[in-house]
């Protein structure tokens, strides 16, 4: 975390807000591997990181809500009882409220401060990180006792509402049950999880932001989806399978191939064998073995980017300026793509050189200069407690 910001979120919320606020911390996520599966079935593998966004919020008995979004440097304040779709931001924080005013729990006004240190479009969650930071303060705030895993799917049909991105679960999810030192192994049909120590002895994550987002990514993400159910219908003529994660190998699908588009096939494919690099890739952390794991990661790239042609031309770059580096064990774009950040596995003493290098070979053929950051693993979205 950084204090320095919460410090700042504190500061903004007393210069404008009376009230005495709470402070919450919601971090961001990365995703080691399981991409473009958590809405199809699969298991997914992430982790909460110490980027994130950090919340000011104190009931201010009245029925208003009150809103400064740091970041924007944009006021919005809104009737609780005139809740409806807006744009940008406050669509997200929206979308939370009146997901809580639909379970008929009677909350009332409040007044909230945010602002945080993920990069826009990076591919580090950051709209799950929004989402979750004001779903556990009102929680708390109104006593209104939901658990967890009730607020990561509140937290889901939230981004299904008023921003209409059919997400699947692993964002929110991670989100709220991150562990630091951990990652999730989650099964997204059953919720079922178990966490898995991250024993990345003599390495670190490191991401890389393209610092490009090439598409509106929520019209993309939902054909995909699209695709996804269409291909699957066409397999349910075949196969006795309620999802994908019903088929063991792609040899399975081949006898409904050519009732599929080439694009609708890919995708199919692409689902089936991540979802068994998922299964295999828990295994190998179990053992341990962090370069076979790491290879797994660059075949997710390499499907994501020919499969489900969701990668674009500079993620593939940096993923082939990984692969140069002995002391990259993987790699891959990550997130819904497009755009945004790579994950890359790297040897400790070889970073400076990674960053470095990587980074002006991207410069110099995109003519763009990347960031990178070394991220952490971290809790879940939780309470604070720091002095002003």
């Amino acid at each position: 975390m950084d204090i320095s910001i919460a410090k700042t979120v504190l500061k903004s919320f007393s210069q404008i807000f009376p009230e005495q606020p709470n402070l919450y911390f919601s971090p961001g996520r990365i995703n080691l591997i399981g991409e473009h599966v958590d809405y199809n079935d699969g298991f997914v593998m992430p982790a909460a990181i110490d980027k994130g966004v950090y919340y000011a919020i104190a009931a201010n008995q009245t029925d208003t809500i009150h809103f400064y979004a740091i970041d924007f440097d944009e006021h919005f304040s809104i009737n609780i009882n005139a809740i409806k779709s807006d744009d940008g931001w406050r669509n997200y924080v929206l979308s939370v409220v009146n997901e809580f005013l639909k379970l008929g729990k009677g909350i009332k006004g409040f007044n909230c401060v945010f602002g945080g240190d993920i990069p826009r479009g990076s591919g580090m969650s950051s709209s799950a990180a929004v989402e979750g930071g004001l779903a556990f303060a009102i929680n708390e705030m109104y006593q209104i006792g939901l658990n967890r895993v009730e607020l990561a799917l509140l937290c889901q049909r939230a981004e299904h509402g008023f921003p209409n991105v059919k997400c699947g679960i692993m964002d929110q999810f991670a989100n709220m049950n991150g562990k630091k030192d951990h990652v999730i192994l989650l099964d997204c049909m059953s919720m079922d999880y178990q966490y898995f120590p991250l024993l990345l002895a003599g390495y670190k994550i490191v991401l890389i932001n393209s610092k490009v987002h090439h598409s509106l990514a929520s019209g993309e993400y939902n054909i995909r989806r699209q695709r996804c159910e269409e291909g699957l219908e066409i397999i349910r003529k075949h196969l006795a399978v309620q999802s994908f994660r019903d088929i063991e190998n792609i040899e399975a699908i081949a006898i409904a191939k050519n009732e599929m588009s080439p694009k609708v096939y890919n995708c199919c494919r692409f689902v089936v064998e991540e979802i068994g690099r998922t299964r295999k890739a828990a295994q190998l952390l179990q053992q341990n073995d962090l370069p076979a794991f790491g290879k797994l990661m660059f075949e997710t790239h390499e499907g994501l980017s020919k499969l489900y042609e969701v990668s674009c031309v500079e993620l593939d770059f940096l993923v082939e300026q990984a692969r140069k580096f002995p002391a990259v064990i993987g790699s891959r774009l990550m997130g819904g793509g497009f755009g945004g950040c790579t994950i890359n596995i790297v040897a400790e003493d070889g970073i400076a050189n990674f960053i470095e290098d990587a980074s002006r070979e991207y410069q110099q053929q995109f003519d763009i200069v990347p960031e990178a950051y070394i991220v952490e693993t971290a809790d879940g979205t939780k309470a604070i407690a720091i002095t002003p």
